[in-house]
């Protein structure tokens, strides 16, 4: 079992940055197992991959709109995971959720929805021009 909280959201202007947090509840052994996730829905769209991050951190996935702007990172001492984005524009409002796959292999980086088994409440972030 995981449960997952994120925060860092808000209220921000065009060209501005933001750093969400995702804290996982689990041990840490389980956490340690789980590929992380970060994804987004904007209202009337689908939910997309914004950033997936491996197990020991060291392999990285990100959505087109996302390269070059966010950084997905994790602490597993911490059992956090963190999406640092900069350079927000409007089209990158959302609300943006925290996800978990516990089944991955080491190196694998999950980028469907459907891998992830767990999810946080989600955050909301909206830009304005």
């Amino acid at each position: 079992q995981v449960q997952l909280a994120e925060s860092g959201g808000g209220a921000v202007q065009a060209g501005a940055s933001l750093r969400l947090a995702c804290a996982a509840s689990t041990s840490s052994g389980t956490f340690n197992r789980c590929a992380m996730a970060w994804f987004r829905q904007a209202p009337g769209k689908d939910r997309e991959l914004v950033a997936a991050i491996n197990r020991n951190g060291v392999n990285t996935v990100y959505g087109d709109f996302a390269k070059g702007r966010f950084t997905v990172s994790r602490d597993n001492s911490k059992k956090t995971v963190h999406l640092q984005m900069n350079n927000l524009q409007p089209e990158d409002t959302a609300v943006y959720y925290c996800a978990a796959d516990v089944n991955a292999i080491l190196y694998d980086v999950p980028a469907t929805a459907s891998r992830y088994d767990y999810w946080g409440q989600g955050t909301q972030v909206t830009v304005s021009s």
